[in-house]
């Protein structure tokens, strides 16, 4: 993918308009009341944190023009889901939606069959996962879902590779367990501030402070862009229950950070 080209898709990549907090919540106030040049402007106006999200792509071979696309589709839920009354940065909220879309259009266009035992083996290790997660109030490691399925490790992860699916930005990668490594530290464009909370160690803090049910919430809703109604549904609450407990994560984030 060439991902130093600076037209994408008609797009001229070497003069993206940067907006500040306060134009944001200018643009906002507009869109709120339905001006729809105000929501354009929003949307040329963040296309930046597309392009930055696209770069973690570029080992694919996917076409970058493609991936640019997608991601702006992922850009405009985020602007008509966001909320916010919820106190949390539009990229914040925004990057996740963007990732999560460009994963589901990397794994419905992969041209590679995936066997039906290797699906089967990868779907036992989720619930494996899972359920780990419930027992241990923590990030199971492949080791340890290798254990609970007595499958060897090597074969779990195969599987979790060739399904692709997509990791938590809370996820914690290696087992080093006193010193973690985020995934969504990983997600980071050195150029731009917009990209600061990738690296904010205070939100890293602030994560471990939810309890597992809470982390499960904001994982659904703000990395894979699912509804309240959609996350009760999954894992068996209601809705007022998920409002409850994404509210409380929310605040006790806040909390944590200022």
């Amino acid at each position: 993918m060439y991902i130093n080209k600076v037209e994408i898709s008609g797009v001229n990549t070497s003069v993206l308009p940067n907006l500040t907090f306060v134009e944001k919540e200018e643009l906002f106030d507009k869109i709120d009341a339905g001006d729809k040049s105000a929501r354009q402007e929003f949307i040329t106006g963040n296309l930046k944190l597309v392009l930055s999200v696209i770069q973690r792509f570029n080992n694919r071979g996917e076409n970058v023009d493609d991936l640019f696309q997608v991601g702006c589709v992922g850009l405009i839920k985020a602007i008509d889901n966001f909320d916010r009354s919820q106190g949390v940065k539009f990229s914040t909220y925004a990057v996740p939606m963007i990732i999560g879309e460009i994963r589901r259009y990397l794994r419905d266009n992969n041209s590679i069959r995936v066997s039906r035992s290797l699906r089967d083996t990868a779907y036992r290790a989720l619930q494996a996962r899972d359920k780990l997660r419930e027992e241990l109030d923590d990030e199971p490691s492949l080791e340890q879902i290798s254990k609970e399925m007595d499958v060897p490790l090597a074969d779990v992860t195969v599987a979790l590779d060739a399904i692709m699916e997509p990791v938590s930005l809370f996820d914690s990668v290696g087992n080093d367990e006193d010193d973690a490594l985020y995934v969504m530290d990983q997600i980071k464009d050195e150029k731009e501030d917009v990209e600061k909370w990738t690296n904010d160690m205070a939100l890293k803090e602030a994560l471990k402070k939810l309890t597992t049910r809470e982390r499960l919430v904001i994982n659904r809703r703000y990395y894979m862009g699912k509804t309240q109604v959609e996350v009760a549904e999954e894992i068996g609450i209601s809705q007022a229950q998920v409002s409850r407990l994404e509210k409380n994560a929310l605040s006790t984030i806040k909390k944590n950070m200022t």
